[in-house]
């Protein structure tokens, strides 16, 4: 490997920081760019949040009754459900749900429960002909419609037509596909707010999943959601990243109260670093971003008189329009190589931009208050007309493995087991707290305070301590 030599140093960790980089940025570009790039931070107080809200039974206990049954929840992409039959089987504490297409095309939600003795109709995702009980042989068809009871002159007081299965809200925005258990939601797309807006030009609905790993990590749910939701944490957590990553740079977003969203900019050092050379924020950002179009260090030279932030911007612009034959000279740099990552409350990330798209999903694991399943997809685009290519397999990962076992996770699985690494120790230390409280940073952490106001609506607390 032909790594540029490293000479930069390290500045103090209170010396940097400065939310308006990327404002500057997008000075430069020399596209018009789009108005939903500028800042959008209401601001909140300062108020601690209880470690209890993370490490209590009872907190769970109130998601589980007051906010998982009222909320639009992502289970999954609508190729991963191509064909009749097909199905996903969503679990959320203690609700089960089949997200099932028809043998009419249309996408359905079922509660995976049979109406006979309770046994769940499904205990994974596949293809059916039938929904049929696997304890007494109870059938339904694809639309939940009651087909046949067995020993039927024993069940005479039940009546047929009322015994289909009972339905879930089920809506699709760009080929992602949501659940809701509460039949007077709102419609999906009002909860998703500004986000349709956001991204209306990155054709999501082309999309394909290249890769979706899964693995439990022993700390509860919204320890691990929150792990993305600041970039603050780079220069200590990830500092192989800090030679092409804006970290304490970023620009926090809150829209309404599902959607917040942070802006890191890339290809550009991070401010805790002094005399990083543009050769060197090259190699790092090719061998380690893990979304770039090429990741080869070895094979780019910055030519003279170029930024490797416009070279890496060229380069996927050339990279992701060939992939989706789409003609990308009007995008600006920032949403060809930026980390733009978006939050939909309560448990779904997904990085904006043409390509290069990483999404993230946080699951409680049953009604383990200490245990949650943390889901990764990569996802890229096919060319419009072009039969897709499959879904990638999924990939659980046994308990005691890391995400860098997952090889097609490329330079993120290292990154991953970093953020992991983190979240098991602060289960330890918020159980073992005198202070009983964590405090926030009031700009760089205001996506973390932002998701708490929003839990608060749904439970009632009307309180973020």
């Amino acid at each position: 490997m032909n790594k540029p030599e490293e000479k930069f140093v390290l500045l103090p960790q209170d010396s940097a920081g400065d939310p308006d980089v990327f404002q500057q940025l997008l000075k430069q570009e020399t596209v018009p760019v789009p108005d939903y790039l500028a800042p959008c931070n209401p601001g909140f107080s300062d108020d601690n949040l209880s470690v209890d809200r993370y490490i209590s039974r009872d907190f769970h206990r109130q998601e589980a009754e007051k906010m998982w049954p009222k909320v639009w929840q992502f289970v999954g992409r609508e190729e991963q459900i191509p064909k009749a039959g097909d199905h996903i089987v969503y679990d959320i504490v203690d609700d089960s749900i089949i997200v099932m297409r028809g043998d009419d095309g249309v996408i359905r939600g079922f509660h995976n429960s049979c109406l006979h003795r309770g046994r769940a109709l499904r205990t994974s995702g596949g293809t059916v002909g039938q929904l049929k009980c696997p304890y007494h042989g109870f059938t339904w068809d694809l639309k939940g419609k009651l087909e046949s009871i067995p020993c039927a002159w024993d069940f005479k007081y039940l009546k047929k037509e009322e015994q289909n299965l009972p339905e879930v809200r089920v809506e699709s925005w760009k080929g992602f596909v949501f659940i809701n258990m509460d039949p007077d939601a709102k419609p999906l797309l009002e909860h998703l707010d500004v986000l349709p807006e956001h991204f209306r030009d990155y054709a999501f609905e082309r999309s394909v999943i290249i890769a979706h790993v899964q693995r439990k990590v022993p700390v509860n749910w919204k320890v691990a959601q929150e792990a993305f939701m600041e970039s603050m944490h780079a220069h200590v957590t990830h500092p192989q990243l800090l030679t092409f990553t804006g970290d304490c740079d970023s620009q926090y977003d809150m829209y309404g109260d599902n959607i917040s969203r942070s802006v890191t900019p890339m290809a550009v050092p991070s401010s805790h670093t002094k005399g990083v050379v543009e050769p060197l924020v090259l190699h790092d950002i090719l061998e380690e971003s893990g979304r770039m179009a090429d990741s080869d260090g070895d094979a780019h030279k910055l030519p003279e008189g170029q930024t490797t932030r416009q070279y890496i911007g060229e380069l996927n612009r050339r990279i992701f329009g060939e992939a989706s034959g789409r003609d990308l000279s009007h995008v600006t740099l920032a949403e060809l190589q930026d980390a733009i990552l978006y939050s939909i409350f309560p448990n779904t990330q997904i990085w904006s931009g043409y390509c290069g798209n990483i999404l993230y999903r946080v699951i409680p694991d049953g009604d383990n208050h200490e245990s949650c399943l943390f889901d990764v997809m990569l996802l890229w685009r096919h060319k419009e007309g072009e039969v897709p290519p499959a879904p990638a397999r999924f990939n659980r990962l046994p308990d005691d493995q890391p995400f860098s076992a997952a090889a097609e996770l490329m330079a993120l699985g290292p990154v991953f087991d970093q953020d992991m690494r983190n979240m098991v120790a602060m289960t330890k230390g918020m159980k073992a707290s005198k202070k009983g409280a964590v405090s926030l940073a009031t700009y760089q952490e205001s996506r973390i305070r932002h998701h708490h106001l929003t839990l608060d609506k749904y439970l009632g607390s009307g309180s973020a301590k």
